[in-house]
């Protein structure tokens, strides 16, 4: 199944997000000095299990790469989800 919201980089709060049905669902960091430590990723239980984690997660860090940023990631489903998709190992 495709998934396509539309990501939203709300750098005030640190956080990406996508806004599906009335829930935020969000990938949540820490910008230090160009390195985005990427801390918790949260989807509410009203939205689980369509893969909206996995797309968050991605489009969060197409969106780094391209603003030549680098990541740290503290939380365990960007650590898994990075050892998943190598190609975004050189973000590291």
């Amino acid at each position: 199944m495709e998934i396509d919201y539309k990501l939203v980089h709300n750098e005030a709060e640190c956080q990406y997000e996508y806004h599906i049905e009335g829930h935020l669902a969000r990938l949540i960091y820490e910008n230090e000095n160009g390195v985005l430590h990427i801390t918790h990723t949260f989807v509410p239980k009203e939205l689980g299990g369509r893969g909206i984690a996995g797309a968050l997660t991605k489009d969060a860090l197409d969106d780094i790469e391209k603003r030549g940023l680098k990541i740290m990631p503290e939380c365990s489903y960007t650590v898994a989800y990075v050892e998943k998709h190598p190609e975004y190992k050189k973000l590291l």
